[in-house]
């Protein structure tokens, strides 16, 4: 199968396209698809080529046409989208990529915005977990208005991207205008909850949860994603991620980020695409990318969440060396 990925960003803030390339790089020819020419995963050696995309903000035809481009181009069969900013699109569109010969696993659009920041108290509360306290900043004023209802330190955080723990009225502030001048508003203030980071990454077909591994954040960046982790068997936090599934119906790969503080687990965010550490469940043998490809063809998948405990996941720094005609034909030609 021909599978394009985005997402290729392999810095420490890492994006998931290239551990999810390194999923399916055995079994698939594979197409990346950046925004970025600088993205150091465009001259990782996991693609066949590599294509310039168009920002989503520019809207659905620029979006379609150049799909249909690259479809011509490289005949790909299958669409990985891995980040939150281009998904709406893919989401919404995903009958119309289809009729273009295009398959994709994703959620409903009803789906993707019930998990979105700003309404998952209201999940939460559905799913019976509990989620820290939450104000939507829209000014300054509301932002001041938080600090004061919820003390310091707070959690300044973008509704797509970014998150900053404040320590005081000035940090709260500066990444205030961080975040809202690169992303635009609303922001959110949230309650900092203590605890053990805890993550679960998995997949479901619509009905059932169908396979994920969980795993307890050692060390982070400075953005908060993971630089070392170890495999957990958390009974609550599997019940809960089987629980999302099933209520609302969900169709693709998601992350739960959670909080675990005792016997209590505070739901902090659900993201809509595989994280950056998916290429960790497929060390362990749940290769979740390659699962939602076989539920995409119609194939029986057996449910897998077999997998060994107290395994570490250490991320690492690396470097390469390419020709510089490379960066400069992807500028000119949009393609590499």
């Amino acid at each position: 199968m021909r599978v394009a990925i985005s997402g290729l960003n392999n810095t420490d803030n890492p994006g998931p396209g290239i551990p999810v390339a390194k999923s399916l790089k055995d079994e698939h020819t594979l197409i990346g698809l950046s925004y970025d020419p600088n993205e150091p995963g465009v001259y990782q050696d996991f693609f066949e080529k590599v294509y310039l995309m168009p920002y989503p903000s520019l809207g659905y035809e620029e979006f379609k046409n150049r799909v249909v481009q690259i479809k011509e181009k490289s005949d790909i069969d299958f669409i990985i989208p891995n980040l939150d900013a281009e998904l709406p699109l893919y989401i919404k569109y995903q009958d119309e990529i289809s009729e273009l010969g295009i398959g994709s696993y994703l959620p409903s659009l009803e789906c993707f915005e019930m998990r979105d920041k700003s309404k998952l108290p209201k999940l939460s509360k559905e799913l019976g977990v509990k989620h820290p306290e939450t104000m939507e900043v829209g000014s300054l004023d509301d932002l001041i208005a938080a600090t004061r209802e919820f003390g310091f330190p707070i959690m300044v955080k973008g509704n797509y991207y970014k998150a900053y723990k404040a320590y005081s009225l000035d940090e709260a502030i500066d990444y205030y205008y961080k975040i809202s001048n690169e992303w635009g508003f609303p922001l959110l203030a949230q309650q900092v909850v203590s605890g053990e980071e805890i993550n679960f990454v998995g997949i479901g077909n619509g009905k059932e949860l169908v396979g994920g591994v969980g795993a307890k954040k050692l060390t982070t960046t400075e953005l908060g994603k993971v630089w070392s982790a170890v495999s957990i068997n958390n009974p609550k936090l599997l019940e809960l991620s089987q629980k999302f599934v099933e209520s609302t119906g969900w169709r693709g790969a998601f992350e739960f980020e959670a909080m675990a503080n005792g016997s209590e687990i505070y739901l902090i965010e659900i993201n809509p695409r595989f994280p950056a550490w998916v290429y960790f469940s497929t060390q362990l043998g749940v290769n979740l990318p390659q699962m939602m490809l076989d539920l995409a063809s119609g194939k029986e998948v057996e449910p897998n969440f077999n997998y060994e405990k107290e395994k570490m996941y250490m991320r690492f720094v690396d470097e390469t060396m390419v020709d510089f005609t490379e960066f400069t034909k992807l500028l000119a030609t949009k393609e590499k």
